[in-house]
């Protein structure tokens, strides 16, 4: 039983700094709901849109929604490398070659399409039953296989050296933060992502979200909410 009597699938903006985990709670909160769940995770350093399912009807989705494809705009610091391919790692310098407009363009149509991507060695996949993370930050060795993503576009929105900001729509299981590592290798100056926004997950659009700071009552969900076809 549903005790604030709200359920179904809602579309919610997280705010940076917070994990996605953190958005569940607070929505249990709201609703003393226990059922709730994400359709893809967002790391602190990323916001925009999560698709959140409460109750145990609802969840059930959760698997299919997580399959959709995403779609992203992405800003990445050129000239520099990072052990976590984010702001959050251990920050290098590469280079101080700066790329022409064209030089990026290329590039961003080189990686598109179907490829081979290797999630970052900070990142939640597991070795041996173990995040790889925890391995990483123990200092131990971290070999993650490949894995077929499917980029589907890659768009530039704006370029001013070092700064890079591109639209990303991508399959899911597509990391950005390895994207952004992919970039500066092409480009042979070091690349990583600085900020990221989840605009769009299948057709459902971030516009159309909750702000979570902003929901302090399950009426504030209800225009968030969405109907699942099919």
């Amino acid at each position: 039983m549903v005790e604030s009597g709200i359920e179904g699938i809602f579309l919610v903006s997280k705010p940076v700094g917070i994990t996605s985990h953190d958005v569940v709670d607070r929505l249990r909160a709201v609703t003393h709901e226990k059922r709730i769940g994400h359709a893809g995770t967002l790391d602190p350093l990323a916001s925009g849109l999560l698709v959140v399912a409460i109750g145990r009807r609802f969840t059930k989705h959760l698997e299919g929604l997580r399959k959709l494809s995403k779609e992203y705009v992405a800003t990445v610091v050129l000239g520099k490398d990072s052990t976590t391919y984010d702001a959050e790692g251990e920050i290098t310098p590469v280079s101080n070659y700066r790329p022409d407009t064209l030089e990026i363009k290329n590039v961003l149509a080189q990686l598109t399409g179907s490829r081979e991507q290797i999630p970052p060695k900070f990142s939640a996949k597991k070795i041996r039953g173990q995040k790889a993370y925890q391995l990483a930050r123990r200092g131990e060795a971290v070999e993650l296989p490949p894995q077929l993503v499917v980029i589907y576009a890659l768009e530039l929105i704006e370029y001013r050296y070092p700064m890079l900001r591109f639209r990303a729509v991508v399959s899911s299981g597509t990391y950005i933060r390895s994207l952004a590592h992919d970039i500066g290798q092409s480009l042979s100056t070091g690349a990583y992502l600085d900020a990221l926004i989840r605009t769009r997950i299948g057709e459902h659009k971030l516009e159309s979200a909750a702000e979570l700071d902003k929901i302090s009552s399950v009426a504030d969900l209800a225009d968030a909410k969405i109907e699942l076809r099919g």
